[in-house]
């Protein structure tokens, strides 16, 4: 046994140092090729963004191209030669499956630089990057699949049982199908979206009571970051069976409402004099929405809306707080007498006779 290993070492000497120096010396020149083309090349230019995506697969790959000439060269009468083969033949499928995964992926990067938000044209631009994200991480499983297929075509097993995988592809498709329902109905769900855009990138939705930002897509559930910082994770298939509110679908300006239950004495005049005047001062208010209504006369008071418009949903939200807090004040401090309050009567009788 150890003589067989030390004459199989002994034939593999001469190879495998060949082999050794023709995958470092391949490697050192991808090394000082790849060093030359990033010092004269633009950091943002296209073909770098793919380069610099795919720079240490293509490398791997180089290097298991060379190594696989070098085994093809050697004598056949090798010890051990077929099985080093297939697996530098195998590490080679791998090493292009990483490389084209990489190079799909700098895809969306490149349309995303291509497409830049431009003030005016933001939509356009969350619009194309939306779409690019789905289907590049389609096209990424694809190729995946595709690769580890070609990998384990490799094995002679394989190929012998391709016949009979063949005559039962269909019941073994009904079955997969079933088990892998709700991956297919999110991967379905995902195209859907990417074609008909019902929200995008940073997109403001209301999602189950919850005020959110859309903050990434995959190909089977969404990202959405909650005012507090925190995440919720949604399938996509939920987005095609459930309504939800878009607050930016195609502009991100928002009407916001303070409502106040005054009591019927209270002069609105002052107030609507007072609201215009915490608008002017406030930074978030746009300019454009600016209007005081009684909505509601109940039998204790009445409810007065102030209605009001901002850029975003955030700067909104602190506009509403802020006018909120304002009139809050005002109230107090010039009408206390015209807050909300329980209304009573006392009625006197007379006492009875006594006996």
């Amino acid at each position: 046994m150890l003589e067989a290993m030390r004459n199989g070492l002994e034939a593999w000497l001469v190879p495998g140092l060949s082999a050794l120096i023709a995958v470092a010396a391949t490697w050192l020149g991808y090394r000082l090729a790849l060093a030359a083309v990033r010092k004269f090349s633009e950091d943002t230019s296209v073909a770098r963004l793919f380069l610099d995506a795919a720079a240490k697969a293509l490398g791997l790959f180089l290097c298991l191209l060379v190594l696989n000439g070098v085994l093809e060269a050697a004598p056949a009468d090798l010890p051990w030669l077929s099985q080093l083969q297939h697996l530098a033949t195998l590490l080679l499928i791998l090493a292009l499956t990483w490389a084209a995964v990489r190079c799909t992926s700098a895809i969306g990067d490149v349309i995303v630089k291509l497409n830049p938000v431009l003030e005016g044209k933001w939509k356009r631009a969350r619009k194309v990057e939306t779409q690019t994200r789905f289907l590049v991480r389609a096209l990424n499983i694809i190729v995946v699949i595709v690769g580890f297929g070609v990998a384990l075509m490799t094995f002679e097993p394989v190929q012998q049982v391709g016949a009979s995988l063949l005559a039962s592809a269909g019941i073994g498709g009904i079955i997969l199908g079933f088990a892998a329902r709700p991956v297919l109905s999110n991967l379905l769900a995902g195209m859907q979206i990417a074609l008909t855009q019902p929200f995008r990138i940073d997109d403001v939705l209301h999602v189950q009571g919850e005020w959110c930002w859309v903050e990434e897509v995959t190909a089977t559930y969404v990202v959405l970051r909650v005012w507090d910082l925190r995440r919720l994770v949604v399938p996509l298939q939920w987005f095609i069976e459930n309504p939800f509110q878009n607050w930016s679908r195609n502009t991100t300006d928002l009407l916001g409402a303070v409502n106040l239950w005054l009591d019927y004495s209270t002069p609105l005049e002052p107030l609507r004099q007072e609201f215009s005047r915490l608008l002017k001062a406030s930074s978030q208010w746009d300019g454009k929405t600016e209007t005081v209504q009684v909505i509601e006369a109940g039998e204790r008071g009445i409810q007065v809306r102030f209605l009001m418009s901002a850029g975003d949903s955030s700067q909104n939200w602190d506009l509403r707080c802020a006018v909120r807090e304002g009139l809050v004040s005002f109230v107090q401090e010039h009408y206390p007498d015209c807050l909300p309050r329980m209304r009573a009567q006392l009625m006197e009788h007379d006492e009875p006779d006594g006996p």
